[in-house]
């Protein structure tokens, strides 16, 4: 029972991300659903930006969503650079991508036997 509220809890925090993301104009936004696929997380959330100052300003906003859920970021990479910001939750990851970076590593691809989660018509928390 405690790993499903946890996991439920995942999936807010994702959702709660994905929203963040397109209220600050990202694009190409996607929740995948990485239970049972991935050892190392339950949710991918990945967002294309349009610029490094704008990616910058929704990872901030992000983690400031996290702190006020009570949920620790375990690790943040590429945040200077801005061309691919990662924000490692352990059970959610965040990938903000510059659009060229995106493309290239492609996720969706990679993980493509992942659900998406229907964020966009989900409440937000």
């Amino acid at each position: 029972m405690a790993r499903k509220r946890a996991s439920d809890k995942a999936r807010d925090f994702a959702v709660q991300a994905a929203g963040i993301a397109h209220e600050r104009h990202c694009t190409d936004i996607a929740v995948l659903d990485l239970r049972g696929e991935s050892p190392a997380t339950d949710y991918f959330v990945i967002a294309t930006g349009t610029s490094d100052r704008q990616m910058r300003s929704v990872a901030d906003d992000i983690c400031v969503a996290a702190r006020q859920g009570g949920l620790e970021r375990f690790g943040r990479a590429g945040y200077d650079h801005a061309r691919w910001i990662l924000l490692d939750y352990v059970d959610v990851v965040v990938h903000l991508f510059e659009g060229e970076y995106r493309q290239y590593y492609d996720l969706e691809l990679l993980w493509g036997d992942a659900d998406r989660v229907d964020w966009a018509g989900s409440p937000q928390p």
